[in-house]
């Protein structure tokens, strides 16, 4: 199989140009555009952990086991009020639901490698690295598991760096919105997707994907809380670019 595999012509994409030779270097390079992203959301973290209390060791090993910006503050913001573990964990548990939806997303991309190796390769998804992954891989394109690892390894050891770096340096920052580092992140993924949308052909597909996201959370945010309109929104809004995408194949 591995030998049929190998030598199976190398699909191309859409507009008919052979698809990139990937491994882990080209996985690295990458991960580049969000390591700014990740340095100054990982700092604030960082300093938010050591202003709520936590040392550097906890902090460090929040970085590398719990690996989630979000989920990281809710921790610090939460062990700051006083909260006892099992609500913790079933926040946690919540907020990070929507790694299912990434994870299923991903699958077309990994279906030929074992299945250990996609808990591994799994384990280190982030939005992200996620939002990298999709507008970058093809389906059964060579080496795909070495260029998300290298992806993977980058972003992580970034993120652990920055969190670090945040909890040493917390005792003299209070405030870390008073140096705007509450803003990296969402600048991150308006630049992953301007660089999506620049690389697809199909921008009249992503215009109403857009449309479609904006007008349902608009509709629901009257009715429901904003968390939950947003998610509905997300959810609704990529069903219809499927659903489009599968008619114009046909």
């Amino acid at each position: 199989m591995k030998l049929l595999l190998h030598q199976s012509p190398q699909p191309a994409l859409a507009t008919g140009e052979p698809l990139q030779e990937l491994s882990f270097r080209r996985g690295v390079i990458d991960c580049i555009p969000t390591l700014l992203g990740y340095l100054s959301i990982g700092f604030a973290c960082g300093v938010v952990g050591k202003t709520a209390g936590l040392s550097v060791i906890e902090i460090a090993l929040l970085s590398l086991f719990l690996y989630a910006g979000s989920a990281q503050f809710i921790v610090a913001g939460m062990i700051a009020a006083g909260s006892p573990a099992i609500p913790i964990i079933v926040t946690i548990l919540f907020v990070n639901l929507r790694h299912l939806l990434m994870s299923a997303a991903m699958v077309p991309f990994f279906r030929q490698y074992s299945l250990w190796k996609n808990v591994g390769l799994g384990a280190q998804l982030t939005d992200e690295t996620f939002g990298v992954a999709i507008g970058k891989l093809q389906e059964n394109q060579k080496h795909a598991d070495r260029w998300m690892l290298g992806l993977n390894m980058t972003a992580h050891a970034n993120w652990i760096a920055a969190n670090v770096a945040g909890a040493i340096m917390g005792a003299w920052i209070m405030d870390p919105q008073a140096f705007g580092l509450d803003y990296a992140l969402p600048a991150m993924f308006v630049g992953l997707l301007v660089m999506q949308v620049g690389s697809r052909n199909p921008l009249r597909t992503d215009l109403i994907v857009a449309a479609c996201s904006i007008g349902v959370f608009i509709g629901l945010a009257h009715y429901i809380s904003g968390s939950i309109a947003m998610i509905v929104a997300a959810v609704l809004a990529a069903g219809l670019g499927v659903l489009i995408e599968h008619d114009n194949r046909d």
